[in-house]
């Protein structure tokens, strides 16, 4: 479940506070969804498709008002600087929440701390390392999953992929490498060379950003969102399971979105 740290204490003042009104005939107090006027432009994880990014994000950002965005990749080499150009695209109207899950994560941030006049926020899920990936799992599984693409061919790499894994990933994942085609191999690598924002990077990113880390995820330690979030100035860190996300994906969206929410009434 998704649960505010020990030492959270809701701050509130007039600039971040939601609109909200008062029900008459039950007495209460009933918030609005927030105004934000901004897009979030969501990007997907290595291997993985828009189609999941949707199921994470849409509902929880409905909530609140906020439109997505979720750009298809574009297999292949280039598949990087495809994520990229959709952030940028998507920015030529005005300033975007940007965000994505492990390498859509990574992404995000650093186009952000390239482009901070662009950038009004980032809902960051998973993410797999800092700086050069140095062995991080999350590269390594994408190196050995794209030799095993070249070596025996798509079917055969994902029945290994898949083997012994959750029903739902397993399904995840099945959709979405079988949808890039030949461009498969080519994308993880792709995605396990690009590295992630360093430290001092991400302490230059003073936006409302949300991280959302799974307890019970070895290829994303939680740990590494941990050091992201001591890095970001004004960062939420709220944690789920796997377990959980197998039964409601839109779980991950809530967890960064609700550190994105605190994070917004100390910005």
């Amino acid at each position: 479940m998704v649960g505010a740290g020990p030492d959270y204490r809701p701050m509130h003042n007039q600039r971040n506070r939601a609109p909200h009104y008062r029900d008459k005939d039950r007495n209460v107090s009933v918030t609005q969804p927030l105004n934000t006027r901004h897009t979030a432009v969501l990007l997907p994880g290595t291997g993985s498709d828009d189609v999941f990014v949707r199921s994470v994000f849409k509902a929880p950002l409905a909530v609140v008002g906020v439109p997505v965005v979720t750009p298809v990749p574009v297999p292949g080499p280039d598949l990087v600087g495809a994520h990229l150009a959709a952030l940028d695209e998507a920015a030529a109207a005005g300033p975007i929440i940007a965000g994505g899950i492990s390498l859509g994560a990574h992404l995000a941030a650093s186009w952000a701390a390239r482009n901070p006049a662009r950038c009004a926020g980032l809902l960051l899920a998973l993410p797999g390392w800092c700086g050069a990936a140095d062995g991080a799992p999350a590269a390594l599984a994408a190196t050995y999953s794209a030799a095993d693409v070249r070596a025996r061919g798509t079917t055969a790499a994902l029945a290994s992929a898949v083997r012994g894994v959750a029903p739902w990933l397993a399904e995840e994942l099945t959709r979405a490498w079988t949808a890039y085609g030949d461009g498969l191999a080519d994308s993880l690598e792709a995605a396990a060379a690009c590295p992630a924002p360093t430290s001092e990077q991400l302490a230059g990113l003073d936006v409302p950003t949300g991280i959302a880390a799974c307890t019970d995820d070895p290829v994303h330690p939680a740990e590494v969102a941990r050091t992201w979030a001591a890095a970001l100035p004004t960062a939420e860190l709220c944690s789920t399971r796997l377990e959980i996300i197998g039964a409601d994906p839109a779980a991950l969206g809530r967890a960064a979105v609700l550190g994105w929410l605190r994070a917004r009434l100390r910005y």
